[in-house]
């Protein structure tokens, strides 16, 4: 029974109600990348400039001296989800760029016991099979410069294919839009819009599997459910400054506000959206060590007595960088601070531009 559940509270929960637009779909493509990132709370909308800008903001690609490629792992829940990225970036000429992505998190291995009693109510064990769940996001970007010095956009074509065995499976398509400007004194600002097309999700539903496990609570769940879902577009608004002392040392500190076009537990929330804000800052020495910190994810949690606590998620990192390749590593969470499981995330950004 408890598998059967797992399997159907999966099947009902990835797949909408109708045509409707969710306040929480694809969230997996909302995680992020780049321990650099993480360990500053994700506030990198405004001066991401390498070839993970093709997920933060695809305008910060036209940075790009030579092609990058990034890799990326990290373990939620204990080790039981695995999220994986690379990522490609390459200049096509001294004002545009492009760059590739791909994204899966998954739970792999998971016990299918909907075989496991018969028609006549024997048990087998040898019926029991394994399956996984997983989600998959590829990314195309373009960026390009404008005539206006300092200013740069990018846009972001995305397919998503999600998987849960062979119970349930969907393809999607969104678009992405950014926006970069770079002013005086080292300030930058950047504008990063999500699933401007409200993306969709097109389920199809292996109706045999799910007539197998659609009677396991009695009286719930009893029909299919329907196979579109839309996500509602997101907006990130960033600003950044850079400092640099006695030549050597460097002290960047970044904030993003983050919109969500839905009412949810963010710190501000009306019924129109929902705003999070986001502080990070990178301690730099020579471009060869960085220390990072950041706290994001407000959240304005009920507790059992109905009574508001404001949660939040505190992220720290470190890099290292020298000729061309740096390793960086963020010790973050999913959630917030007190209620999920930490987890060390490590990256790895190859610039090629230096072995020439």
């Amino acid at each position: 029974m408890k598998n059967y559940l797992v399997i159907l509270l999966t099947l009902t929960t990835l797949i909408a109600s109708g045509q409707t637009t969710r306040k929480y779909s694809n969230e997996f493509m909302n995680i992020g990348v780049d321990a650099a990132a993480l360990g500053m709370s994700n506030a990198v909308v405004s001066q991401t400039a390498d070839v993970n800008s093709g997920y933060w903001n695809p305008a910060g690609l036209v940075h790009l001296e030579g092609k990058q490629l990034a890799l990326m792992h990290s373990s939620y829940f204990a080790n039981i989800a695995n999220y994986n990225y690379i990522g490609f970036g390459m200049p096509l000429d001294n004002k545009s760029a492009l760059g590739i992505s791909l994204i899966r998190f998954g739970v792999d291995d998971i016990l299918d016991t909907t075989q496991l009693i018969d028609d006549q109510g024997n048990i087998n064990y040898d019926r029991i099979s394994t399956f996984s769940t997983a989600d998959y996001g590829l990314t195309f970007s373009y960026a390009r410069k404008l005539p206006l010095d300092g200013l740069n956009y990018g846009i972001n074509a995305k397919i998503i294919r999600r998987i849960i065995g062979d119970f349930a499976s969907s393809w999607g398509f969104g678009l992405d839009a950014g926006i970069q400007f770079e002013g005086n004194n080292n300030w930058k600002f950047g504008f990063m819009a999500r699933d401007i097309t409200t993306t969709f999700n097109a389920w199809s539903i292996d109706e045999a599997k799910f007539e197998q496990i659609s009677g396991a609570i009695d009286g719930e769940n009893q029909e299919l459910p329907e196979t579109t879902e839309i996500t509602i577009p997101k907006l990130e608004i960033g600003m950044s400054k850079k400092w640099t002392f006695h030549y050597d040392y460097t002290l960047v500190a970044a904030a993003n506000l983050n919109m969500r076009f839905a009412q949810n537990n963010d710190i501000i929330s009306t019924s129109f959206a929902s705003i999070n804000p986001a502080l990070g800052f990178e301690f730099g020495y020579t471009d060869l060590v960085f220390l990072r910190a950041g706290v994001g994810n407000f959240q304005n949690e009920i507790q059992i007595d109905d009574s508001e606590q404001l949660t939040f998620q505190p992220n720290f990192g470190v890099g290292f960088k020298y000729k061309g390749i740096e390793i960086d590593y963020a010790f973050t969470d999913i959630g917030d601070q007190s209620a999920a499981l930490y987890s060390n995330v490590f990256s790895l950004n190859i610039d090629f531009s230096f072995f020439r």
